[in-house]
């Protein structure tokens, strides 16, 4: 069970490192391309939202297939990626070579977490998720702080050529250590469908799109944030990565274990954390390297299990349509994603990137609301239902 979830795991490593290994070098891209760092975000945002529109069919459609081979075919679109990118083609080129995997992101997201969840007990799936989706935290604790580093003692190509060598081993493990997850028979596409009618999945991927959009409204410009903002150097930027991931890693476990005592408490308790509390620290405090470092490393175990949390949030509402309901789940967060990059372009155009924090404490705010509607909705069913008996 736990050689599946790490099979998972490392492919999901490969993915998160070509999404978001951007990230740290967005500056460097930004001058080779004598562009500006919100044009240079587009890399993040346009990945990410064509992630968005396409997740759901993607998920859907996938379904009906082999979920290795899916896997596999998902993880050579992010080979093909890398390799293209790291010739440092023109800046259209670039762009368009981003968006090409993003046609079958979903479909491995959607694959692997229920291939976790179909095999794991119930009382360990949400432990088996946090190991498959801890690779978004190894990939932030090793090959996108290192892809950032290269960066700052070489060039930015050599991080998209980093990129090409993690999704190259992340297909050959899957190929040696995945088993073979045929479809189960037909798919009934009515019956996924259906999950769209139950108002708990849409307050679920209504708080999924806030929650990613406050989290990446700062977290998409981290490097020229404490460039800016904290007068950090590249290479020190390289290290906060790091701590950043090293502390995700941690926040993963907790929260994989706090999920599966209280879906709605946990949400809440990470969400105020990550997107009212961290970004009060980042606004009221000065650039001293030790209150930085700290602020960073609690960010960090906050921000992590946001995949987590969503997918559990939404799983939960929709346990009879696994695929397509993470395909969804990848599908709303990336439209976060999308939304927090876009909006935080704009603040930083017009108002500066040391206004950013407040723009993820509006969108942290507003998420929360919709985890207390759809608490307050269950508890309403709950005392009917004890009623009716």
């Amino acid at each position: 069970m736990k050689k599946i979830a790490f099979a998972c795991c490392l492919g999901i490593i490969g993915i998160l490192t070509t999404e978001f290994g951007v990230i740290g070098i967005l500056p460097q891209i930004a001058a080779y391309y004598h562009i500006s760092i919100s044009k240079a975000g587009v890399l993040l945002s346009a990945f990410a939202l064509v992630v968005a529109i396409t997740g759901p069919f993607t998920s859907l459609l996938s379904s009906k297939f082999n979920g290795k081979k899916v896997m596999l075919v998902s993880l050579s679109l992010f080979l093909i990626t890398g390799i293209v990118s790291s010739l440092a083609p023109p800046f259209w080129l670039l762009l368009t070579v981003r968006i090409l995997p993003t046609l079958l992101h979903s479909a491995y997201f959607a694959s692997a977490i229920a291939a976790v969840i179909k095999i794991a007990d119930k009382k360990d799936q949400h432990k088996m998720m946090s190991i498959a989706l801890s690779g978004i935290n190894i990939a932030m604790v090793t090959t996108i702080p290192l892809g950032t580093y290269l960066t700052s003692i070489t060039t930015w190509q050599y991080s998209f050529a980093l990129q090409a060598v993690v999704s190259g081993l992340a297909i050959l493990s899957i190929y040696y250590f995945m088993p073979t997850l045929p479809a189960n028979g037909k798919v009934d596409y009515g019956t996924q469908l259906q999950i769209l009618k139950k108002p708990a999945v849409w307050l679920s991927l209504l708080m999924c799109i806030l929650m990613f959009a406050g989290e990446f409204s700062i977290y998409s410009y981290f490097a020229e944030y404490m460039r800016q903002v904290k007068s950090m150097n590249p290479k020190n930027v390289s290290y906060l990565m790091f701590v950043f991931g090293i502390c995700g890693l941690l926040g993963t476990w907790i929260a994989g274990r706090a999920l599966s005592k209280n879906i709605s408490m946990t949400t809440v308790a990470f969400s105020v954390g990550c997107n009212i509390l961290v970004p009060l620290g980042l606004y009221f405090t000065g650039n001293a390297s030790i209150t930085t470092v700290i602020i960073v490393a609690a960010w960090g175990i906050l921000y992590a299990p946001g995949v987590l949390i969503a997918m559990s949030s939404i799983s939960s509402a929709a346990p009879e349509a696994l695929e397509f309901a993470n395909g969804l789940t990848a599908s709303f967060a990336n439209f976060g994603v999308t939304a927090g990059t876009m909006t935080g372009g704009w603040v930083i155009l017009n108002k500066g990137i040391e206004q950013t924090p407040w723009l993820a404490i509006i969108f942290g705010i507003a998420s929360l609301a919709f985890v207390f509607i759809r608490s307050l909705l269950e508890s309403r069913v709950k005392i009917t239902m004890s009623s009716e008996k």
